[in-house]
């Protein structure tokens, strides 16, 4: 165990998180996604949903200011401006543990499958809610450890 390092974050989590450079994209995503025929480096936070591993996550991983959206959610199909419980509650735990500050997007479920091709890695849940799949932009961590936040 470490102090004040959420005990869901396994050593192999951990490592992947911390192996990753600014820009790179980390998938969090539910049990229906096909993580495995995607991606070659697939991590597994069993027995909690997408919200609670992202709770575990954003504490140890800086978001990306340099881009307008560090957190994209899957679309709900044929309904892109719809939030579902899942994408609320990611919303609510992004804000309770890294800030107002942060925007979150949306991406077209087809479009995520391609990006997760190019991502540095996925973290799998078990979620069982539809649509319960976001993509992560690491950024930079200052020399101080705080998160670099461009102003705007």
């Amino acid at each position: 165990m470490l102090i004040k390092i959420d005990p869901i974050l396994s050593p192999d989590v951990l490592h992947c998180l911390r192996s990753m450079g600014h820009g790179d994209k980390l998938i969090l995503c539910d049990s229906n996604f096909p993580a495995y025929s995607l991606n070659k480096r697939v991590y597994r936070i069993d027995g909690v949903n997408a919200s609670r591993a992202a709770e575990a996550i954003l504490s140890v991983f800086p978001l990306d200011s340099f881009i307008e959206y560090p957190i994209l959610r899957m679309e709900i199909d044929g309904k892109p401006n719809q939030l579902n419980d899942v994408h609320k509650e990611l919303i609510d735990t992004t804000k309770k543990v890294s800030g107002d500050y942060w925007k979150i997007g949306s991406i077209e479920r087809n479009n995520f499958y391609k990006e997760t091709k190019n991502a540095y890695a996925i973290i799998t849940t078990n979620e069982t809610r539809p649509f319960g799949c976001f993509i992560f932009t690491k950024g930079v961590v200052k020399p101080n450890g705080d998160v670099w936040v461009l102003e705007k």
